[in-house]
């Protein structure tokens, strides 16, 4: 979860910025720069630079003096190998790091969407065609009613989770517990002493503190449930269970994430 928007910049000499597109300002005509530092830490990755305006375009949406980040510095090698140059944050303004306003903020602040909410669609198996839409809900996308879930802290996407179930027993979060929904994670994470008892519920086998899991014995795996705001939601193994390269591994993960409401979950799109 973030909510800053920024890109690659020329000023960059990070090895990561290398293969991937980078923002010239002596390009633009409507740049407008600032004297504002930048600097923000993900799960995985890290950037440098600093903060800057311009005319952000997605889709037919003309969003004018968008405050946005230019990297100068990406170590490592994760954002080297990602296939996207920038990252577009949208969580709450209250965890943008400069005190940027985030872009869909941005958005509603200047009545540029006919509704204030966005929605995103994942395509499963790895299929191109996911979606995110700015200002509505496009209910080809889904099918029965969609589900309001209250947020209880506005920063990341907090919501209340009542519990996690396997085979009709309460195995994690028993006495409900906060969530993060982040479409930017891949897993499932939460404290480890629970996810340590999904893992031996699910079967898989610690090697290395990665979670290994048989392949031949998914259809056979139980599901997971959780239940948010009294509704189940089920995960079948097919989902939970991560398949790269022939191997397959538990798509749960160990995390602490202490806060003054205890420890947070993470519901990545698994």
């Amino acid at each position: 979860g973030s909510a800053n928007l920024w890109v690659p910049s020329v000023y960059c000499s990070s090895y990561a910025c290398s293969n991937h597109n980078k923002y010239n300002p002596s390009l633009s005509s409507t740049y407008r720069a600032l004297n504002t530092a930048l600097s923000i830490s993900y799960g995985t990755g890290s950037m440098t630079g600093f903060l800057a305006y311009d005319t952000v375009t997605i889709g037919g949406i003309i969003d004018p003096n968008q405050m946005f980040g230019l990297s100068e510095t990406e170590p490592g090698s994760f954002l080297y190998y990602s296939p996207f140059d920038g990252i577009l944050g949208l969580s709450y303004p209250s965890i943008s790091s400069s005190g940027a306003t985030p872009v869909f903020d941005n958005m509603m602040n200047q009545g540029l969407v006919s509704q204030d909410l966005f929605s995103i669609y994942l395509s499963r198996n790895g299929a191109t065609g996911s979606v995110v839409l700015f200002g509505g809900i496009d209910e080809s996308y889904y099918t029965g009613q969609i589900n309001w879930v209250p947020v209880t802290y506005q920063g990341y996407w907090q919501i209340a989770v009542d519990n996690i179930m396997i085979n009709g027993q309460v195995v994690a979060c028993s006495q409900g517990c906060q969530a993060i929904v982040d479409s930017g994670t891949s897993l499932i994470a939460g404290p480890p002493t629970e996810i340590s008892s999904i893992q031996q519920w699910i079967g898989a086998v610690n090697s290395n503190n990665e979670y290994l899991i048989n392949c031949q014995n998914i259809p056979s795996m139980p599901q997971v449930v959780v239940t948010i705001n009294g509704i189940p939601y089920t995960l079948p193994a097919a989902a939970y269970v991560r398949q790269i390269n022939g191997q397959c591994t538990s798509g749960f993960q160990s995390m602490s994430l202490p806060t003054a409401q205890g420890d947070l979950w993470i519901l990545g799109d698994v």
